[in-house]
């Protein structure tokens, strides 16, 4: 068990988090991810002031990253995710108290 690990949680518009988790995997070889799925509403819509609000669907994605490379995956995340324009999403980072690596085994190929 490691203390010395990051989690990362951006929420993104709907349709990002996939593919920043694909890329995650392929350029950086993380796999300590989760999307899920959030939809609330929004108080500064025209609606708002007739008490309604818009409904928007989000993404939220969790990433866990060694602390020493924290920094790096955060800035990754933040272009690939294009979160540095309006309406794309925020994102913040916290340290676990702990955590636990996950690694898969290796496994012959199938057949």
């Amino acid at each position: 068990m490691n203390r010395n690990y990051q989690l990362i949680t951006c929420i993104l518009p709907k349709g990002i988090a996939m593919g920043v988790v694909e890329a995650l995997k392929t350029e950086k070889g993380i796999i300590s991810t989760n999307v899920n799925n959030a939809r609330g509403l929004g108080k500064i819509t025209p609606l708002a002031y007739q008490g309604f609000g818009e409904q928007s669907e989000k993404e939220i994605l969790n990433v866990v990253v060694a602390g020493d490379q924290a920094d790096e995956i955060f800035e990754y995340i933040y272009h690939k995710a294009d979160i540095n324009h309006p309406h794309g999403g925020l994102m913040f980072m916290c340290q676990l108290q702990q955590s636990t690596s996950f690694v898969l085994p290796d496994l012959p190929d199938e057949k």
